[in-house]
């Protein structure tokens, strides 16, 4: 699906079904650096059990147009401005690492547009090492090798089908793209507030072996939000949604029917 959005070019995929308003929508927030890609395997999926599925392209990321926004909150306004021009309401978010930063920050100014939250290996507060913004804002490729690394249980695993190889493929990707989204990670500081507002059912899924949100620091961000369900997958690292996909769906179906 593609729209405007300040006369900019937006990209959804919607698994070819469009939007049904009588239907609930379900909203796939990416992390940093990456596109609607990393979500195939749930978007099909959670579209197949009777829900409108968007999974977004943040402006400059993927198929969408215009420049990377440089703050969470940016981000967050952003997204409403998107929701209105579709005519949603009651929305259930779903984010990624970085994502859990924007449907965080979303849902502390526009409380009355949520339904539910699933925060997938975030935390609310997510410092990035210096060393990888530095070299991301270099176009250095190597900041793609490091998150590689760090964001896999096993990251020899995904050579040759990583799919953040296929997104982040070259140097302007990663430091007019990556290197933006890494620093608004970096500098956003108000989510232990906003946590504190969380009203709605939410859902926390981490990583056993996560390296760039440990499993602890993921537990202290549950543990601020009132009546929240955790899950945690074993053997996993941060690209949850890629590495431990069926799981990770599953849970996500089982806490939207409740």
């Amino acid at each position: 699906m593609i729209f405007k959005v300040n006369n900019q070019k937006v990209y959804a995929s919607d698994a070819g079904k469009g939007i049904d308003l009588k239907k609930e929508t379900v909203v796939l927030l990416h992390g940093s650096g990456l596109s609607h890609v990393v979500w195939s395997l749930t978007e099909q999926y959670l579209s197949n059990q009777n829900f409108n599925v968007l999974s977004l392209d943040l402006p400059g990321h993927g198929n969408s147009e215009g420049k990377s926004l440089t703050s969470i909150e940016d981000i967050a306004d952003w997204l409403e401005t998107v929701f209105k021009e579709l005519n949603l309401e009651k929305l259930n978010l779903v984010g990624h690492s970085q994502g859990c930063l924007e449907i965080l920050e979303y849902s502390s100014r526009y409380p009355n547009r949520i339904n539910k939250l699933i925060f997938v290996g975030g935390s609310y507060k997510m410092p990035v090492n210096q060393d990888l913004i530095d070299l991301a804002e270099s176009g250095n490729s190597d900041s793609v090798k490091l998150m590689m690394k760090w964001g896999y249980k096993d990251s020899n695993k995904f050579i040759g089908g990583n799919p953040v190889q296929r997104i982040i493929n070259s140097s302007r990707d990663i430091s007019e793209i990556l290197a933006v989204d890494l620093k608004a990670c970096n500098n956003y500081s108000n989510g232990k507030i906003s946590a504190a507002k969380i009203s709605c059912p939410t859902l926390f899924i981490f990583g056993e072996l996560d390296k760039m949100v440990n499993l602890e620091k993921g537990k202290k961000f549950s543990n601020e939000v009132k009546n929240s369900i955790t899950h945690i997958i074993a053997e996993c690292g941060h690209m949850i949604m890629i590495e431990k996909a069926f799981e990770m769906r599953e849970k996500i179906l089982e806490f939207l029917k409740k």
